[in-house]
Parts: C-alpha cells; sequence; structure tokens
C-alpha cells in the first residue's frame, strides 16, 4: 500500500474488546466492526460521551500504546498496515499527547524531555540538536531550555509534550484531551498551535475532546464515537458558542431545581464567620524556593460553593491543599473550621485510587464513615459504573475516574468538599450530573470550594469567585457580577448549558 494514500486513518470493520471482566458474559467490546476514514492533512475532532471509548481508540492507533484485549479487522496508516509499523516507523508516523502532562514528562529539563525521544531512536547528535532547535524556535520556546519541567504551568508542560512528539516528525497527531487541564488562554493559545501544526506544516491532527466548542473553528471535520460506531457530526453544531445570556438563563434554570432558600444562590451573610479564613498565607514546596501562595487571602462562609479560577501556575491546587491541611503555612495564619469533617479530590486520581477494584474502592472508608455494601451499589449506579464493579479504577476512562473520584467523597458526607478540576474528561451529561449533585450538596448546608477551568460549569454551580493570579487572589465576586461583562473569563453556551436549556438530549 502507498504511504501517499489520501487516509491518514483508514479503519474498517475494527473491534476491540478488553479481556473479559468477572462480572460480566464475555469481552466488553469498545467497538464492534467500526469504519472510520480521516483524511490526510485533516484537523479531525473525536467527540463522545464519557467512557464511550475515544482514548481507547486513539491509543488502538499507536502500536506502543495499544492496550491489552482483542482486536479485529484493518487498520491502515496512510496506506501502511499496523502490524507493518516497528517502534521506528511508529514514532515517524505518530505522535500522542495526553491528557495530563505531568504523566508524559519523564526528564528533569525541558532540554532533555525534547531530545528523549530522539535518543530512544538512537539519531545522530547533530541531527537531533537540528530537530530540538527547529521546533523550539517554531513555539518560541528556547528559552525555556534549560528550565526544570516541574518548575512549568500546566499549559508551559503541555506545550512541552507537544513540542517533545512534534520533534520526532510524526504524520499524525493524536490528542486526548489535551486542553483537559489548561486555563482558558492557555487553551486557547495550545489551540492555535495544533491550527499551526496542520496548516502550516501539513500534519494531520485528530483531537478528542469533550469541548469540541473550543476547537471547531479550527477544525476541517469532526466525528462521534457512540455505541462502538463512528459518524460524521457537522462542526456547525460546535461554532458560534459564546452566548452569555444563555448561561445566565442556563443558571436560573438549574438552581430553582436544585436549590432551596438558604441554598447556594443567596447571598451569605458578611456578619457570619467564615468556616474557612486564610489571612495573609505564604506556602513554597521546599526551602528557597519561591513563593506559590504570596499574602493570600479567603474567606469561605458556611453553605458557599466558592471556584477558584485563574491561569495554570496562579496558585489554586496549592490553595486547595492548604485549605485541607496538606502544605503548611510558611508565613500567615490559615483556620479551617470543618477540617474534621472534609474531603479532598485531587487533580491526580493517583492519590485517591488505592485498591483493585472500583467496589473495593467505594468500600474503603466505610467502616469508619458509616456506610455499607447497599450505599456502594447505589454510589456505583449513580456514576453508571454499576456493570462493571469488580474493573480496577485505572482501567476506567479519565472521565468515569472522576465520576469515582466524587462518588467516592460523596459516600463520607463531607461538611467540607475540596475539589480540584471535578469536570475535567467529562461529558455534558455527566457535568450536568456532578452539578445537581454539588447543588444538593450544598442545599444540604456542604460547603464546597472548587479550582475549575470549566467556566461554564463555574457559571452554573459557583455562588461567588475567587480570581487568583500570581499566588494572590486578584478579586472575589458574586458568580453573575463575575462572569458579566469579563474580558477573558466568559463561560460558553457549550454543551452543558444546551443541556440545561433542554437544547440537546436530556
Amino acid at each position: 500500500m502507498s504511504s501517499d494514500a489520501p487516509l491518514a486513518i483508514d479503519l474498517r470493520d475494527f473491534s476491540f474488546a478488553y479481556p473479559p471482566d468477572p462480572d460480566t458474559s464475555g469481552a466488553p467490546y469498545v467497538c464492534r466492526h467500526l469504519s472510520w476514514q480521516v483524511p490526510r492533512g485533516a484537523f479531525a475532532l473525536l467527540v463522545g460521551e464519557t467512557g464511550s471509548g475515544k482514548t481507547t481508540l486513539l491509543r488502538c492507533l499507536k502500536p506502543e500504546l495499544a492496550p491489552a484485549g482483542s482486536r479485529g479487522g484493518d487498520v491502515a496508516l496512510f496506506g501502511t498496515s499496523f502490524s507493518d509499523l516497528d517502534v521506528r516507523a511508529s514514532a515517524a508516523t505518530v505522535g500522542f499527547v495526553s491528557q495530563s502532562p505531568d504523566n508524559q514528562l519523564v526528564c528533569d529539563t525541558v532540554e532533555s524531555e525534547m531530545a528523549f525521544g530522539l535518543e530512544n531512536l538512537a539519531v545522530p547528535q547533530d541531527e537531533m540538536h537540528r530537530h530540538v532547535a527547529e521546533v523550539a524556535h517554531f513555539f518560541g520556546i528556547e528559552g525555556w531550555m534549560h528550565r526544570p519541567c516541574a518548575s512549568l504551568s500546566g499549559g508551559q508542560k503541555q506545550v512541552v509534550n507537544l513540542a517533545a512528539v512534534l520533534a520526532m516528525q510524526p504524520r499524525l497527531l493524536l490528542l486526548d484531551e489535551p486542553t483537559a487541564q489548561l486555563d482558558p488562554v492557555a487553551a486557547t493559545t495550545f489551540l492555535h498551535a495544533l491550527f499551526r501544526i496542520n496548516r502550516e506544516l501539513g500534519i494531520t491532527i485528530c483531537v478528542a475532546t469533550h469541548a469540541p466548542h473550543a476547537a471547531a473553528d479550527y477544525a476541517t471535520a469532526c466525528f462521534e464515537l457512540s455505541h462502538g460506531r463512528v459518524g460524521v457530526v457537522p462542526l456547525e453544531r460546535f461554532r458560534g458558542a459564546e452566548a452569555p445570556a444563555d448561561v445566565l438563563r442556563a443558571r436560573e434554570r438549574l438552581l430553582p431545581s436544585c436549590a432551596e432558600p438558604g441554598g447556594p444562590d443567596d447571598d451569605v451573610s458578611a456578619a457570619e464567620e467564615p468556616v474557612v479564613d486564610l489571612n495573609d498565607v505564604y506556602v513554597r514546596y521546599a526551602a528557597g524556593e519561591p513563593w506559590v501562595l504570596r499574602g493570600c487571602d479567603l474567606a469561605v462562609r458556611a453553605g458557599e460553593v466558592r471556584a477558584l479560577v485563574g491561569g495554570n501556575g496562579c496558585g489554586k491546587t496549592t490553595l486547595l491543599r492548604t485549605v485541607a491541611g496538606v502544605l503548611d503555612c510558611g508565613r500567615g495564619r490559615a483556620r479551617n473550621a470543618l477540617a474534621d469533617a472534609q474531603a479532598l479530590l485531587p487533580q491526580d486520581l493517583r492519590a485517591l485510587f488505592v485498591c483493585d477494584t472500583l467496589r473495593a474502592e467505594l468500600g474503603e472508608w466505610g467502616e469508619r464513615c458509616g456506610y455499607g455494601a447497599d450505599a456502594v451499589s447505589a454510589a456505583l449506579g449513580r456514576v453508571g459504573l454499576s456493570n462493571c464493579p469488580d474493573r480496577h479504577p485505572f482501567d476506567l476512562s479519565g472521565g468515569q475516574q472522576q465520576l469515582l473520584g466524587i462518588a467516592k467523597l460523596a459516600l463520607t458526607r463531607p461538611r467540607l468538599l475540596l475539589l480540584d478540576e471535578p469536570t475535567k474528561g467529562l461529558d455534558a451529561s455527566s457535568r450536568l450530573q456532578v452539578a445537581r449533585l454539588l447543588l444538593d450538596l450544598a442545599r444540604s448546608g456542604v460547603t464546597i470550594v472548587m479550582a475549575t477551568h470549566d467556566l461554564a460549569f463555574a457559571a452554573l454551580v459557583a455562588t461567588s469567585v475567587t480570581l487568583l493570579f500570581d499566588g494572590q487572589v486578584a478579586c472575589t465576586e458574586q458568580a453573575c457580577d463575575f462572569f458579566t461583562g469579563n474580558l477573558f473569563y466568559r463561560p460558553a453556551a457549550d454543551g452543558l448549558v444546551r443541556r440545561v436549556l433542554g437544547e440537546e438530549g436530556a
């Protein structure tokens, strides 16, 4: 077959199933008899519900990342059969960028990270240096080369991941939710970099995403994975999504159905004593390192749903961990009146999941918190995982892991819920499910503080919003006031908003 074939991705009658689950009769198929053709040079989006198999399908196109299981049918990339791609051919054909920047970085410095793949392919030194220099210049990151990767913000790490993959000069880039952990400005910058790679370098791009509205103006095609099949979706469905009035209408519609007087949409008396109170707090991760929080003040009162927003690296996660008592203040004072009844959802769920099955994971704290097997079964049902209770948590999709983590925390009946990117990797339906859960918890008196880049979600759920900048609180306002007329933090009327307004499926 010709390497100049007009199709970058050509799947015909393709099927894939993971190894059999003990609780099911046979292997759970992710896709069956699937056909999918992506033209060479396309900028394609791949959408689908949480758990529909988008990540699995993309990984099935990269030999080194292909999951274990049974597969059938024909797979060709640029006319070359998948089975004919050795490691070197794979690197030259397919690049893969994962959802979490930290999970892909393996070296200490940016320069070493960008050279890592080339070194493993035994590329000669002179050629390797040329590739790294060209890519660094293309992205304008020459000044980062000697910086430690750990010192970069989330957006910068994702650019380094993309640059390191691009240095190996693949013809096809596969990206799995690449902007899920990026702030709105960093996400736009990253998508524009993809646009340039596609248009200027002629590299075919395929992005699996739950946020197609942000990428629709750059894309040339959109496909939806549903019930194991791929179909074409018109891009017009996701374009022109900015409609602040629709967001406010959705907020008004959602809150009355979930909140009662005294709930999260009511003003909280300024005279009431805060349950979380940080005053002039300084926090850093090691002596001699720069302060991450610098003179930070925060006051959260009982029953609030407080959203923390701001750019990658501004200190949102550090602030949550300080409130939780995971990090100590170097200076200042931090008081948490609900520390004995709190639960923290970390951004990296590997810090939360410690058991081998979903059932065991949700039951881990049962004896301590006073719930049993019936509550675990009910929680699995609420998040749509009752059909695979003995699956390992890390065999779930990223979105399903988010739902599992939130369900695990909710079972503890916390009075303070601290959430770091709670909607990461979730489709519109799952985001709405989480929104209703949080509003119900707030109605019952639970105080919620969440760090999020999901502006539409924050606009619908939050009582108030705190904007962080450079380790300090830039402002705290009521949610409606914050999002009305904001120059950059503008929630789009995306799938979540349209679902609330009844313009998409229930």
